[in-house]
């Protein structure tokens, strides 16, 4: 069943939707089922990958759209950080961890029937769905910022989805691609269930591969957050049926320069606060007014987690202590390790902690930027 989380109208998943008749975003309801003897044999047979959770998806195993996604190593590194464990999500067949949301929301539209959608993203999402949608023999036109990352349309394209630069800002972005929505299906991942139940994933694996434990904190990057949800979805599921008995903190992560819900958190806030959005390196999170702001705000709290701002020299430095340990991730994903060497530097968490980082997206999407940004830091010096 699909509920609305403004007016609570509820909808059949049998047919086509992706918000209420009222505007406002929708929340599936699905049974969620852990079976530990099913996931050790899925993961010793033939289920290296996220479809081993079968039992707690909203789509049937037999209607799966895959590329082998999930399954992605989690490195326990010592570091500036202290110790951590990072989820290495940018090894996606895509290069970031949108493949989880993207396979699930991929196969709804494809058990509805659909054969043409719109999305827009500022890269990642867009990479991710147009390569699922391919996979499904679905057209899929992708709006991006006129300013995304030639790694990331230059995917886009290739997979065969027909790609739309907008000039402007993200939300110019959006919409454009709402207005073009009128006459075809909007499968926009901000606003999809089916995408967060795709991504709550996440949660599973960490809770498997940690011997079936949770760990105490994970620490995501922002921006429309469905990481934040996915997580805390996840875990709520894994808790409700009795697999682990608490949640971890989910620590959320924003760049300085674009940061509604961490302003909203330090203002003790419900909603997002409006911001004057500046450049960021961190493109992927820099979402001046995440759809799902409320939820975000409320996902944290229920965990006693907490909103982490970084600037841009944070991110920076965390982006070349990553490629000096050998982990190629694009500036985006650099904010949560940043985020970690920030809390560590603070004293605000316990250095006995089991703390995971998500690391989102792989940094060959972004070389071009890489490169300027390399580039411009040996100007400066000499």
């Amino acid at each position: 069943m699909l509920v609305c989380e403004h007016c609570a109208a509820s909808y059949p998943t049998e047919k086509p939707r992706w918000r209420c008749d009222c505007g406002g975003t929708l929340m599936l309801e699905s049974p969620a089922r852990f079976d530990l003897a099913a996931l050790r044999e899925r993961a010793s047979n033939l289920w290296p990958n996220l479809w081993r959770y079968a039992d707690a998806l909203p789509v049937p195993i037999a209607d799966a759209v895959t590329l082998g996604e999930g399954a992605t190593p989690l490195l326990p590194l010592a570091g500036a950080w202290g110790d951590a464990h990072f989820k290495l999500d940018f090894m996606m067949p895509t290069g970031s961890f949108k493949d989880r949301g993207s396979a699930v929301m991929v196969s709804q539209l494809k058990r509805w029937g659909l054969t043409e959608i719109i999305e827009n993203s500022s890269g990642n999402a867009g990479v991710s769905v147009a390569a699922y949608c391919a996979r499904a023999n679905i057209d899929a036109h992708i709006f991006v910022p006129a300013h995304a990352s030639i790694g990331k349309t230059a995917q886009i394209a290739l997979h065969g989805a027909r790609l739309s630069p907008i000039q402007g800002t993200r939300e110019d972005v959006t919409a454009a691609a709402l207005n073009a929505a009128q006459a075809t299906f909007y499968a926009g991942h901000s606003w999809s269930p089916y995408f967060i139940h795709g991504v709550k994933t996440l949660a599973f694996e960490l809770w498997e591969q940690l011997e079936f434990r949770a760990p105490d904190a994970v620490i995501v990057p922002v921006g429309n957050g469905s990481l934040v949800l996915g997580c805390c979805l996840g875990f709520n599921e894994l808790r409700n049926a009795g697999m682990i008995d608490r949640l971890p903190c989910l620590i959320a992560v924003q760049a300085a320069r674009c940061a509604p819900l961490a302003r909203a958190w330090q203002q003790w806030m419900d909603v997002p606060v409006p911001v004057n959005k500046e450049n960021t390196m961190a493109e992927g999170i820099a979402i001046a007014a995440p759809i799902k702001g409320r939820a975000i705000l409320a996902a944290v709290r229920e965990t006693n987690g907490l909103f982490v701002t970084v600037a841009e020299s944070e991110i920076f430095n965390a982006l070349k202590i990553m490629a000096k340990i050998g982990l190629y991730i694009e500036p985006t994903s650099a904010v949560a390790p940043a985020a970690l060497i920030k809390l560590r530097e603070q004293g605000e968490i316990d250095p006995a902690a089991s703390v995971v980082v998500e690391l989102t997206g792989s940094g060959l999407k972004s070389s071009e930027k890489i490169s300027e940004m390399l580039g411009a830091e040996v100007a400066g010096g000499t």
